[in-house]
C-alpha cells in the first residue's frame, strides 16, 4: 500500500450527475462523525505520531483538513457568486508548522462539525447549473463546483484512511 495515497489519488472520469454530485456529498457530511469516532480512544502520544515517515501527526492532519475545508466551502461560495474567480492557493505544509496545529483536536473535528453541516446545506441547495460554474486555481487551472465536490469528498476519505490505516497497522 502506498501510504501517501491509502486510497489512491483522486480521479473522476464520466458525466458528473446529480446521483454523482449526492453520493459526494453525502461522503462529506459524514466525515466528521467518522473522524471523530476515528480518534476518539486516542491518547496524546498517539495523536503526535506521524501516519507515515517523513508525514503528518495524526493531529496535524485532523487541522489540516478543517484548514482545507474552510478554504473549500470559501472557493464554493466564490464560484457561486463570481464570474469564475481566480482564488488564493495556500501553502498547507507551513500552515502544519504554525503553533495552532499542537492545539487539543476537539476544536478542529468541532469545527469541522460545524463547518461541514454548513456547507453540505450550501451543496444540497445548488442545481445542475451551478455544478457547472467554476473557479480558477492558479496550480490547477479551471475547476468545476461539481468536480470540486467530488474532490473534497475523496480529500475527507484520503485522510481519514491515513488516520485508521496508522491505526490498524500500530494495533491501537
Amino acid at each position: 500500500m502506498d501510504h501517501r495515497y491509502p486510497i489512491g489519488t483522486f480521479e473522476f472520469e464520466g458525466e458528473i450527475t446529480n446521483g454523482v454530485i449526492n453520493d459526494w456529498i453525502d461522503q462529506i457530511e459524514e466525515l466528521p462523525k467518522l473522524l471523530r469516532e476515528a480518534v476518539k480512544e486516542l491518547n496524546n502520544e498517539q495523536l503526535d505520531t506521524p501516519y507515515r515517515s517523513g508525514g503528518w501527526t495524526v493531529r496535524q492532519v485532523i487541522h489540516h483538513i478543517s484548514d482545507s475545508h474552510m478554504n473549500a466551502y470559501v472557493r464554493f461560495k466564490l464560484a457561486l457568486t463570481e464570474e469564475n474567480p481566480v482564488i488564493k492557493p495556500y501553502d498547507e505544509g507551513k500552515w502544519a508548522e504554525l503553533s495552532d496545529y499542537t492545539m487539543p483536536i476537539d476544536l478542529s473535528l468541532s469545527l469541522l462539525e460545524a463547518l461541514h453541516s454548513r456547507l453540505t446545506n450550501l451543496l444540497r441547495s445548488l442545481n445542475i447549473e451551478d455544478t457547472k460554474k467554476t473557479f480558477i486555481h492558479p496550480d490547477s487551472g479551471e475547476v468545476s463546483i461539481g468536480l470540486n465536490i467530488g474532490i473534497y469528498a475523496w480529500h475527507g476519505r484520503h485522510h481519514l484512511a491515513h488516520i485508521t490505516s496508522l491505526i490498524k497497522h500500530k494495533g491501537w
